[in-house]
């Protein structure tokens, strides 16, 4: 039986996207006299026959946002679901939807691909959050428009946006060690993801800068390579540090927990710093110092990225960096 041809298969034989061969194939602007030339020719040889698909990359008006299904188990403050309605709310501005899929760890693993991309219901994809990298590059293989968003992967030729996560991390330790803390803890499996990483090589570079020392049992490890949370071992307490910078919110109020259990108080007695500046840092109870992470901004930049990939073929723009902020609350005490 004849295969049917798909816009896939021009497309990767022209040398183009899908989108670009929708567009060409149906008249839209966008592409070049030339590059529509060839492409129609090249559709003509391979006997082409145009279907409802015809224009399925590139018109439906829809972006798939994909996130892991273990990022959203452990956002209890919903940074990543404000993250998708900052989203959903720019690109409703430009007459775009937003339709978010979320993708189990079997899928990952599996390489299932989302079905949203298997029945072609958008014209670009926003992956949020971290990923395997083999993962993205079987995503890529559709030729849709991409970006990540909240992470960057060395291993891939692709768009990003991110917070300035080494230097969010950087800024809150000089913090403290402008408070008189020396013996500062990072909470956070620097392997886990790249932000993670990122704010540990800040906060490494401020204790080196100061000339404190960085003790193994001061780095914390708070989730498995599943990515999900673990229990926190802290050290014994003729080692405790006096303060922590966390990796996120959610494992400041873990750790913070913990520390009550073993009878310490915060701020009283050990100063912590959270990251994210989500919903939970503001309860009366944390009144969290942490690193403000611009998701509006972040959001902004993600949009404006995608919908030029879509429209400009070519459109790239490497890394897009977020500027973040430290904001300031009580969970921080001066020591001297």
């Amino acid at each position: 039986m004849k295969k049917n041809i798909t816009l896939k298969d021009i497309a990767q034989k022209v040398g183009v996207s899908a989108v670009t061969v929708s567009k060409a194939l149906t008249d839209k602007e966008g592409v070049s006299d030339d590059v529509r030339k060839k492409i129609k020719e090249i559709a003509s040889e391979l006997g082409y026959k145009g279907s409802s698909s015809a224009s399925s990359w590139g018109q439906s008006g829809n972006i798939g946002v994909i996130i892991a299904k273990r990022f959203i188990k452990e956002d209890e403050n919903a940074f990543y679901l404000k993250m998708y309605q900052g989203l959903v709310q720019t690109l409703s501005r430009f007459r775009y939807y937003g339709i978010l899929e979320i993708v189990d760890a079997k899928s990952e693993k599996e390489f299932v691909m989302p079905k949203l991309l298997e029945d072609k219901k958008v014209d670009g994809i926003i992956i949020l959050g971290q990923f395997q990298s083999n993962y993205i590059k079987l995503i890529e293989k559709y030729n849709v428009p991409i970006v990540l968003l909240d992470f960057y992967d060395k291993n891939l030729n692709l768009d990003s946006v991110i917070s300035d996560s080494v230097y969010g991390g950087y800024r809150a330790v000089n913090y403290l060690i402008s408070k008189g803390h020396r013996k500062i803890g990072f909470v956070g499996s620097i392997f886990s993801t790249n932000s993670i990483m990122d704010r540990y090589l800040g906060y490494y570079k401020a204790m080196i800068e100061a000339r404190c020392e960085v003790k193994p049992e001061w780095l914390i490890e708070d989730r498995n390579e599943e990515g999900e949370y673990i229990p926190l071992s802290l050290p014994e307490a003729d080692k405790m540090p006096t303060a922590f910078l966390c990796n996120c919110d959610n494992i400041s109020y873990i750790l913070i927990n913990k520390l009550s259990e073993l009878g310490y108080s915060v701020p009283e007695d050990i100063s912590v710093i959270g990251y994210d500046n989500s919903i939970r840092s503001v309860i009366p109870a944390l009144n969290l110092t942490t690193v403000d992470v611009n998701i509006e901004a972040m959001t902004e930049a993600a949009t404006d990225l995608i919908i030029k990939k879509i429209k400009e073929e070519k459109h790239c723009c490497g890394m897009r960096i977020v500027e973040s902020k430290l904001i300031i609350r009580e969970s921080v005490k001066e020591v001297r």
